[in-house]
């Protein structure tokens, strides 16, 4: 019986110490060092066709973001005094039907962005991190009754601007393909 609780103490000990690495806190940025503030300035709309604050909807859920998770980043609007920016343009704004009902009508919408995000350190005027072909989807559906219809393009458009900010801000805060030069 001794042996048994030896081994199994043992074993424990191992197990516990073996994993003690994997569970530590992230608690760098993946930004150079010399970078304390952040410029967003408003995204673009490149898009053909008019969509109502598509660009500032993701400009502003940008901003939070980085102020949620930016591990203590000042965030402004303009590029002066600024250490880095979030240069951002919507590329192309899609709206399809994608379930018809019985008699035809679309039913199910997807709406689809395209869009582009740059980070740049202003202070050597090097890009840390491009992506031109951030693509979102989201799709949602129309009531049968039109005496409960609700236009749910605005939230579907809301919920993309938030996984394109939590995508950005994770690319930062993790470090992914954001590389500081060795001197």
């Amino acid at each position: 019986m001794k042996i048994m609780r030896f081994i199994l103490i043992g074993i424990v000990f191992v197990l516990v110490s073996g994993f003690t690495e994997c569970y530590k806190p992230v608690t760098e940025s993946g930004l150079p060092k010399n970078i304390k503030t952040i410029a967003v300035p408003a995204f673009q709309f490149e898009a053909k066709g008019l969509r109502y604050r598509v660009e500032s909807r993701f400009t502003e859920a940008v901003t939070r973001e980085v102020i949620r998770r930016g591990r203590g980043l000042k965030v402004q609007g303009s590029r002066e005094g600024a250490d880095a920016v979030i240069e951002g343009n919507i590329r192309d704004f899609s709206f399809t039907g994608v379930l018809l009902d019985r008699e035809g009508r679309a039913r199910v919408y997807e709406v689809t962005i395209t869009s582009a995000v740059t980070i740049r350190d202003l202070k050597s005027n090097r890009i840390l991190y491009d992506n031109q072909n951030f693509i979102f989807r989201d799709s949602f559906e129309f009531s049968d009754d039109p005496r409960s219809f609700f236009n749910e393009e605005d939230p579907a458009v809301e919920r993309m601007a938030r996984a394109f900010a939590e995508s950005v801000v994770s690319t930062i805060v993790n470090g992914m393909g954001v590389k500081e030069e060795k001197k």
